[in-house]
């Protein structure tokens, strides 16, 4: 639930602005703990998604253009980002999820349902109450789960920056090589 010290944040879509639950986290904030269900109906929790670096990519749902190609896309720079693991987070059942990778070959990166309890969305600020579906974001983790990158699309239905996001996650990359040499 939104904090009632912080102002309200809003997202739009198609133009409607929509309340947003959760705070608004920046590059730098320590990644909040989170709940969400893995294809098998598998708890995972921020724990569970690693220690390296982490892209977590926000959407509505996969049965929209924009999530489809922002998935796509992050299916297909999973093959170059052999350091980074990807995880796609929607309100989606993890049926749903499965079926879509199945239909579409996407299997470089971790599919993870918020439907269960939106904690997810809560935590990370991307939760849309009233229509139960998550605002597109991304989120770019390094091993000790800080936030290196951090956008949340004003309008739903816009694609993210990923040049940006993609950049975030291969500094942290390369910046834990360095410190582990």
């Amino acid at each position: 639930m939104t904090n009632s010290t912080q102002p309200s944040r809003t997202t739009t879509l198609k133009g409607n602005p929509f309340s947003l639950a959760g705070p608004q986290l920046r590059a730098g904030d320590q990644a909040p703990d989170f709940t969400v269900v893995d294809s098998t109906l598998q708890q995972i929790d921020l724990k569970k998604t690693g220690r390296g670096v982490r892209i977590f990519s926000v959407l509505p749902s996969l049965d929209t253009p924009v999530c489809d190609a922002q998935t796509h896309r992050f299916d297909t720079e999973a093959e170059k980002l052999s350091d980074v693991r990807i995880f796609t987070i929607s309100m989606d059942l993890p049926f749903a999820q499965k079926r879509w990778c199945g239909n579409y070959g996407v299997n470089r990166i971790t599919m993870l349902s918020d439907h269960r309890t939106g904690s997810f969305g809560e935590k990370y600020g991307t939760l849309i109450p009233d229509l139960r579906i998550e605002s597109r974001a991304i989120f770019v983790l390094d091993p000790d789960n800080k936030l290196r990158h951090v956008e949340y699309v004003k309008e739903v239905g816009d694609h993210p920056n990923y040049e940006a996001a993609l950049a975030a996650a291969k500094a942290a990359v390369e910046e834990t090589a360095i410190s582990k040499s």
